[in-house]
């Protein structure tokens, strides 16, 4: 091959050419982003809109159909779901994976601008799930009160939510204006920070609350009370004025400045008396109603989540976060702390170097088999190299394909590092068989690498091809293994060009004398001439001999020192591989005569292998531990905040003595949270984050889970879900999607499906979305006698809502904060359903009407959401799992649901993961078949046979036996993590194959007989085939222990990859010349080709 000709002559400039590489890379090192996976474009909008006040099933008829009817015709739009909850509707589309979703978010817009909505309804917005919304961290701002005695058993929960002292209400708006004030303020301009969002604590308000019955009595409507405000606190430019040569600004200053000057507000004239504001109702500076309340361990907290932007870099924005906040501390009035309660980037940072150590053990313990294969201090640092150039130059390439540095990526190049060698241990094994040949060092180096180029440009194209059929692979999987495909794809082509070009030129400089060839330059006739000569040849020829003579002198001495300290282990080495070179020849001459015996028994270890696979398990994606994990809680409908905040108390105190927990924090409510899972919200949901003890393994939380939930079956009437922080998807592993238009139906149907559920061991935290209903309270107006009255059922329904829920009249400017003032009825007057029946209607007229005179006034009970599925009803049963895998809960589940008696027009289907699951393991599967075939065209083409690739194809069959077995002794169950494997086993085990078999070829062509050909080419290509097994087994073998942070998702890739590859090497060196022998009738002889 001309290159690795240029290389051996060429020198320096491949010196050059490589320093260059190294030096561009490690700057394409600095600046690559550092995330925890790799940037995961769900194909998911949320078209959201509130209704304030509005019931379940009035926000399905007036918002959600209207709004599922509009948008689910957009282009792309795989499956609509919404779900349709007291004040509030969620439209969720999900698009098909690979859809441009800037494109579909206009495209939405377009269609709701269409959309005719209730007036009183909000304008829909559109949420993007992206997972990068998860906070990266999170801080709890609290007064470090006195701590309760732990051994105190009788907590006053009452006294500690207390809001009727002035000390706890003004501690909780001072919490709340810091946070908004300076916290979010400072944060916010942090590099790479996208928002600050702020919850718990007490928000301002100026609530005005009106005594109806004054207001009746003076004939005044409440919403006159809410115009007069917004036109009294107004500031006005009123232009310039000139007075000769002087100009003046005009304006009108009429903001209120104090809250007197709104009690004294003029509301109305009666003769010559002057009716105030504070005649008519009361005017305090208090608190809005609250949308969450946040616990940290207990004490009462204002959290700060901080959310970075999509591509900014996770661990760079959070350090710079820690800076700001380090600046905060330092000015924090007396009594307040400032505590990190979760942190991303220390997760990730833990699990990058994770994987980067175990490349780098895995690339030690390759080096140490390499040395004690070769025994040759400079052909093991000659190959070596090969590693580290290999790596940073493919930092060069994933900077340009926008590739962040995460466990994905990183685990693909750990995964490379074993075979980055393998085709330097080609090259310069075949090197090494020439100088055996008496032929020089610069000869034997050309021509013997020259003699495997081919070979090596097909096995890397082998390897290669098999990521190629992972641009088709969809869902999830697809988007969690590109990184790590193309990284690894990077690190064989940059390997491919080091053993052609660095590892020739190499080893032309390991001869005992200088090999470096002496430019042939005619001799110049004038002095110019011969000045220039001279610097060519100390260019050209000099300095390559010097550095040549002082390599070999440095690694000579280092050399002799490696040999003395390995002596032993490289002498006992020797015996062993000579002993198993014997057993092996022997043995492959015995099964060359006894075919059909050698593949009925690896047909037999074929089937045996096939029939473990239903004992191993399935499930979408191993669950990722990571020292924390979350409860949701869900109490019944129409639970004030304030008892869920009751309620998550009880728990934070009966799980604070639970070893390994080292906090808990709680959240009452979801109020505006990025966070917040559509699937919940309201004040009746709560969540608590336990954070575990530095350390904590895996199986430490799984028992803190298992703890948690004893303590938890304590607490009557309480409904909770586990779940670990949110990485790939929002559904549960079970969910039972119920269909049918029947309320009463599928509540029926989903209450007889948990109960079996709640029934089976295997099944944890089970939950209905039938559940009990709101509360309610409907007013069903008599049309006929309103209209009798001379009254509008749209004006009286908008007089109820500004009695009960009040409007905001204006904003109160405060020491340079807006504070809302809310307009409303007086607590007095909408307490209770006998208020709202006496609540006047006509405050305009001399005769008083109450409500009850034109509606009637019911309490009932609504439903507390409806969901609907491709615009039909459903009711959802969802379960986590206590143990056994996704494929077999979901067997089990659909046996239960065949038990269940369904009703004329509801239907059951299991969903959840398992949908997912099947989707990601369909598209593994034809991306593994297109795979196979992908390798087969490569061979066929470097071959120029059908034949021989059919042969060694053979291979992949054997590897699958050797990762089926290896996932059952380890318990590892099968995954898209060990699909992608498998996909990786295709293109490796392969390339074993191809050397023996090229080799075989090439001796027959010389005129041996086949079973000559087979005995010495597999003599002959022992040493390289299990000297690459073993680098990359060893290579892998960090990955395959599975210790450390995200562990979870490198070890079961790596356990596929080294049972498939050493035993489908074990049964290669035997079956391979077998059905080789057996299959291949073709006579050479000395003219003839490769066939």
């Amino acid at each position: 091959m001309k290159i690795i000709d240029f290389s051996t002559r060429r020198k320096v400039t491949v010196a050059m050419f490589t320093i260059g590489i190294l030096l561009f890379g490690m700057v394409s090192l600095s600046r690559l982003k550092v995330n925890l996976l790799p940037e995961l474009s769900y194909p998911t909008l949320t078209v959201r809109t509130e209704f304030e006040g509005a019931a379940p099933i009035d926000i399905e008829n007036l918002v959600t159909k209207p709004i599922e009817e509009a948008v689910g015709v957009v282009k792309g739009v795989r499956q609509v779901r919404s779900i349709s909850r007291a004040s509030q509707s969620d439209v969720v589309l999900e698009f098909a994976w690979g859809t441009d979703m800037n494109i579909a978010n206009l495209d939405v817009m377009a269609k709701l601008d269409a959309v005719q909505l209730p007036l009183e309804a909000e304008k829909p917005i559109t949420l993007r799930f992206d997972p990068t919304l998860d906070p990266i961290v999170r801080y709890a701002l609290y007064y470090n009160t006195s701590e309760e005695d732990k051994n105190n058993t009788k907590v006053d929960y009452a006294a500690l939510q207390d809001l009727s002292s002035p000390e706890a209400i003004a501690r909780l708006k001072s919490l709340r204006i810091l946070a908004d004030e300076q916290l979010k303020k400072k944060l916010e301009s942090s590099d790479g920070v996208a928002s600050i969002k702020v919850s718990g604590g007490l928000e301002e308000e100026i609530q005005v609350n009106i005594d109806q019955q004054r207001l009746s009595y003076l004939n005044i409507p409440i919403e006159a009370i809410t115009q007069i405000l917004n036109a009294e606190n107004v500031n006005m430019s009123g232009g310039r004025l000139e007075e000769g040569s002087q100009q003046y600004l005009v304006r009108t200053l009429n903001e209120f400045k104090t809250v007197d000057q709104i009690r004294n507000v003029v509301v109305a004239r009666k003769g010559d008396n002057t009716i105030y504001l504070k005649d008519v109702a009361e005017v305090n500076q208090s608190y809005k109603e609250r949308e969450a309340i946040t616990r940290l361990n207990g004490s009462e907290a204002v959290e700060i989540a901080v959310y970075k932007e999509g591509d900014a870099n996770t661990v760079a924005v959070a350090e710079a976060v820690k800076t700001g906040i380090a600046d905060i501390q330092k000015v924090l009035p007396e009594g307040m702390q400032l505590e990190k309660v979760y942190d991303q980037s220390v997760f990730i940072s833990s699990a990058v170097n994770e994987v980067k150590n175990a490349g780098i053990i895995g690339g030690v313990l390759a080096v140490l088999v390499l040395y004690l294969f070769l025994r040759s201090f400079w052909t093991t640092v000659i190959i070596s190299v090969s590693i580290p150039v290999s790596i940073i130059a493919t930092f060069n390439l994933m900077y340009g394909n926008d590739i962040t540095l995460n466990i994905m990526s990183l685990g693909g190049i750990a995964l490379g590092i074993g075979m980055l060698v393998d085709n330097s241990i080609v090259v310069l094994e075949n090197i090494a068989r020439h100088k055996q040949m008496g032929k020089s060092v610069m000869q034997s180096a050309r021509e013997g690498a020259g003699e495997v180029g081919m070979a090596v440009v097909a096995s890397t194209l082998t390897t290669i091809a098999v990521f190629f059929p992972l641009v088709f692979v969809q869902g999830i999987a697809g988007q969690l293994f590109r990184d790590q495909a193309l990284t690894v794809t990077f690190s064989l082509l940059a390997s491919l060009v080091v053993a052609v070009t660095l590892i020739p030129m190499l080893s032309s400089l390991g001869g005992n004398k200088s090999e470096v060839e002496k430019p042939e330059l005619q001799e110049p006739k004038t002095s110019f001439g011969r000045v220039l000569r001279k610097i060519r040849m100390f260019l050209f020829y000099t300095i390559p001999t010097a550095i040549a003579k002082a390599f070999r002198f440095i690694f000579s001495w280092i050399g002799k020192f490696f040999k003395f300290l390995f002596s032993p282990l490289v002498y006992a080495f020797d015996k062993l591989y000579q002993a198993t070179e014997n057993i092996y020849v022997s043995f492959l001459e015995w099964s060359l005569n006894h075919k059909f015996i050698v593949l009925s028994t690896a047909l037999l270890i074929f089937a045996g292998s096939i029939a473990l696979v239903p004992h191993i398990g399935i499930e979408l994606i191993p669950q990722l531990s990571q020292g924390e994990f979350k409860v949701e809680f869900k109490l019944p409908p129409g639970t004030p905040i304030e008892e869920t905040d009751h309620a998550l108390q009880s728990v934070q105190h009966a799980v604070k003595n639970i070893a390994d927990i080292q906090a808990t924090f709680a959240v009452a409510g979801t109020g505006n949270r990025m966070d917040a899972n559509p699937d919940q919200g309201g004040e009746n949901w709560g969540e608590l984050n336990v954070l575990l003890a530095s350390g904590a393994s895996s199986l430490q939380e799984e028992t803190t889970m298992d703890n948690m939930r004893s303590s938890l079956q304590t607490i009557p009437g309480l409904q909770y879900k586990f779940a670990r922080p949110s990485l790939f998807s929002f559904k549960t592993p079970i969910e039972v999607e119920i269909n049918g238009f029947d309320l009463d139906k599928l509540k029926e149907v989903s209450n007889k499906i948990s109960r079996k559920l709640s029934a089976n061991s295997r099944f944890a935290d089970v939950k209905s979305t039938m559940e009990t209903g709101s509360p309610e309270i409907q007013i069903l107006f008599d049309r006929d006698r309103a209209a009798a009255l001379g009254l509008q059922v749209h004006d009286v329904a908008d007089r109820i809502v500004s009695n009960v829920r009040g409007d905001v009249a204006t904003r109160y400017s405060w020491r340079d904060r807006k504070i809302d003032v809310l307009v409303r009825a007086r607590k007095q007057d909408r307490s209770s359903i006998e208020e709202i029946r006496q609540l006047i209607v006509n405050p305009n007229s001399e005769q008083a009407i109450p409500l009850s005179a034109i509606a009637e006034v019911q309490l009932t009970i609504g439903p507390g959401e409806i969901r609907r599925v491709a615009q039909q009803r459903v009711a959802i049963v969802s379960a986590n799992l206590n143990y056994g895998d996704l494929g077999e809960a979901a067997q089990e589940v659909q046996q239960l649901i065949n038990e269940v008696s369904m009703p004329s027009g509801i239907f059951a289907r299991v969903a959840g993961q398992n949908e997912e699951m099947s989707a990601s393991f369909q598209s593994l599967i034809f991306a593994l078949s297109l795979a196979v075939f992908l390798v087969y065209l490569v061979m066929a083409s470097q071959f120029e046979s059908l034949l021989h690739p059919f042969i060694i194809l053979f291979s992949i069959p054997l590897a699958l036996v050797g990762a089926i077995i290896a996932l059952y002794i380890t318990n590892t169950t099968i995954s898209v993590v060990v699909f992608i494997g498998l996909i990786l086993l295709a293109g490796i085990v392969v390339n074993n194959a191809i050397v023996l078999i090229d080799l075989v070829n090439q001796i027959r062509q010389k005129g041996a007989d086949k079973i000559e050909a087979l005995l010495e080419g597999g003599r002959s290509r022992l040493r390289p085939i299990l000297m690459t097994t073993m680098t990359t087994t060893l290579g892998l073998l960090p990955l395959a222990i599975g210790f450390g942070d995200g562990a979870e998702l490198r070890a079961p890739m790596g356990i596929t990859v080294i049972g498939g590859l050493l035993v489908s090497t074990l049964l290669t060196l035997i079956v391979i010349p077998v059905m080789y022998a057996l299959l291949d009738r073709k006579k050479y002889n000395t003219s003839q080709e490769t066939a």
